[in-house]
């Protein structure tokens, strides 16, 4: 993908946040004020909990009704949700039961008369590709789907890869920062509405962490590319077959290539691949009316936060504030969506009861810059 705007004219390396310098003093200021923004929207111990009691209580009805048995996946069991973010939960079921135990679900839920002091709301069953339960239970959206195996391979995948990685969570880190990043400054997230998905945009966070950063110089063309957690692949080498010598076939490569594209592989507009299921575009949410604003929102990211971080001391925590404007706006004045009690303002230096699972964040806004710009950025 290519930025067609004239503010990308300069050349990729004059943006590259590689060959930034940036003394210790300046990172320790940038380290204190990043963490402080991060504070205020991090998971906490309250919200966290709240999450778990509203999980459970619906574990508990279901089993009890149903005798069917509720699994938690996404971000909350991750610890990197956002005060807006939903709870995902899937349901395990016989295929051809799904249409009926939705229905029932459905009525259960509406019917619902606060019994363990929840209030069930705005209850919606939305018959998708991926059958889904919407509700909402005390301002916390629910969304209960069935059979979702692939929602808790991607929670056991990117656990794990958090372990592998490590560094003091920083592959939960850079993840949480980009997300929060996008949906509250940019407002690209969402597969709902024709952008990004939160797992896609795990994906190429993964990518950059994944490869050595410092390697990174050219464009990624999207276009003609599929992103992967190991760096662009051409469409074009989507799958890769292996020659067959010496043999005369009728099902040659070039048939089954063409059949495994039309079948397997559908691309759209960012190709994204599955890094558990290859066939399985994460990008295909993204509308080629969105890929322009997207692009946009990246690289005009990347550009500000690289400025940013060159400021002097006091002028880039003032900048890093402004950059997370609309985060601390919503989030940063006592109060969060997600938890009723009042919760530590902005500008106090402290966290009450914070899961503490971001730190080093001033790394992480240099290294979630580097992603907006290695992955958006182009040098026309």
């Amino acid at each position: 993908m290519s930025v067609s705007s004239s503010s990308s004219s300069s050349s990729s390396s004059s943006l590259s946040l590689s060959t930034m310098q940036i003394n210790v003093e300046l990172w320790m200021v940038a380290e204190e004020r990043a963490q402080e923004i991060l504070n205020t929207i991090q998971p906490v111990f309250i919200s966290y909990r709240s999450r778990n009691e509203i999980i459970d209580y619906l574990q508990t009805i279901v089993k009890d009704r149903l005798g069917l048995e509720v699994f938690n996946f996404g971000s909350v069991p991750l610890k990197i949700y956002l005060p807006d973010g939903d709870i995902d939960l899937t349901i395990l079921t016989p295929r051809d039961k799904e249409e009926d135990l939705a229905k029932t679900l459905c009525s259960m839920l509406e019917a619902e008369d606060g019994e363990f002091d929840f209030h069930v709301t705005d209850v919606q069953y939305i018959q998708a590709q991926v059958k889904v339960i919407k509700c909402k239970i005390i301002n916390i959206d629910v969304d209960i789907s069935f059979n979702q195996m692939a929602g808790l391979s991607a929670l056991c995948f990117l656990e794990q890869v958090d372990q592998i990685f490590w560094r003091d969570h920083m592959v939960k880190r850079s993840i949480f920062l980009v997300k929060a990043w996008c949906y509250y400054e940019s407002r690209i997230l969402g597969a709902n509405i024709g952008l990004i998905s939160t797992y896609a945009l795990a994906v190429l966070v993964l990518h950059i962490i994944n490869i050595s950063y410092s390697s990174l110089f050219g464009p990624l063309a999207v276009s003609n590319n599929c992103i992967t957690i190991n760096g662009p692949v051409l469409i074009s080498s989507l799958p890769d077959m292996t020659k067959t010598e010496h043999h005369e076939i009728v099902l040659n490569e070039n048939f089954l290539r063409e059949c495994m594209e039309l079948y397997s592989f559908s691309t759209s507009s960012i190709s994204t691949v599955d890094p558990l299921k290859h066939s399985n575009n994460l990008g295909r949410s993204v509308t080629q009316g969105n890929v322009q604003r997207l692009k946009h929102a990246f690289t005009l990211g990347a550009r500000k936060l690289k400025d940013i971080l060159t400021l002097p001391g006091e002028t880039m925590g003032w900048k890093l504030e402004k950059f997370f404007g609309n985060s601390l706006e919503k989030n940063g004045k006592e109060q969060r969506i997600d938890v009723e009690e009042l919760v530590t303002t902005f500008g106090t230096g402290r966290s009450d009861n914070s899961e503490e699972i971001l730190k080093d964040t001033s790394r992480v806004l240099y290294m979630g810059s580097g992603f907006m710009l290695n992955i958006f950025s182009s040098n026309n």
